[in-house]
């Protein structure tokens, strides 16, 4: 991970935090792919390839949710040419040493077109992560891409016959021992999605913040 955002993420990781000063930094885009909002406690993190001035414009003043404010993400996505996604709670967590625990019974998915690679949440994923690496277990798989200027992100999906047995919990916390390198492994949850919030959080992913990204409208 190369650039100012990826910078900024790694110290996120390492728990160095920008400044809750109620200020707003703004960055480049780390990648045409990627624009959107990071906001931490009491300072967000804007990177889209926009006006810096205009942007700052359309900022309620004195407002710390401002950069998340449907209104700032619509006029941002409507002048660059962006759609508004989900806001979702951004966690990260440490890779672990060694293979994953027996128990999480994964496996290496390694034919392209063959299930689960075809599974809709796969292939939603290779449109918006490099290098997807796709992992199988009895009721559930396991995805893990480059996203968000280069940082590994995981992706998990649990059959329905099988949720609220703590396979969910099981495998993302499987997932910490496949990250390459042994990089920080982040993850994007819906805040509503209170199983998956809980599943991570008992699997020792830390929350540091929230995400909004502004994909772009035509789906590329």
């Amino acid at each position: 991970m190369t650039g100012p955002l990826a910078a900024l993420l790694r110290d996120v990781a390492a728990g160095r935090y920008p400044p809750p000063d109620g200020g707003v930094t703004i960055l480049p885009q780390p990648s045409p792919r990627d624009a959107g909002v990071l906001a931490f406690t009491a300072h967000s993190v804007i990177f889209v390839d926009a006006d810096p001035a205009w942007m700052r414009g359309l900022l309620p003043p004195g407002d710390l949710s401002g950069p998340l404010l449907p209104p700032f993400l619509q006029a941002v996505g409507a002048r660059t040419g962006r759609r508004l996604n989900n806001i979702d709670l951004l966690c990260v967590a440490q890779a672990r040493p060694g293979l994953p625990p027996a128990e999480s019974q994964l496996t290496p998915v390694t034919h392209p077109g063959h299930p689960p690679a075809d599974h809709p949440r796969v292939l939603r994923a290779r449109r918006y992560r490099d290098d997807l690496r796709v992992w199988q277990a009895p009721g559930g798989i396991v995805a893990l891409g480059r996203g968000l200027a280069g940082r590994w992100e995981i992706l998990v999906e649990i059959d329905p016959g099988c949720r609220g047995r703590g396979l969910g919990r099981e495998l993302v916390a499987a997932a910490r021992h496949l990250v390459p390198d042994g990089t920080p492994l982040w993850a994007q949850i819906a805040p509503g999605n209170a199983a998956s919030v809980r599943a991570f959080l008992a699997a020792g992913y830390q929350p540091v913040g929230a995400e909004a990204l502004l994909p772009a409208a035509d789906g590329g």
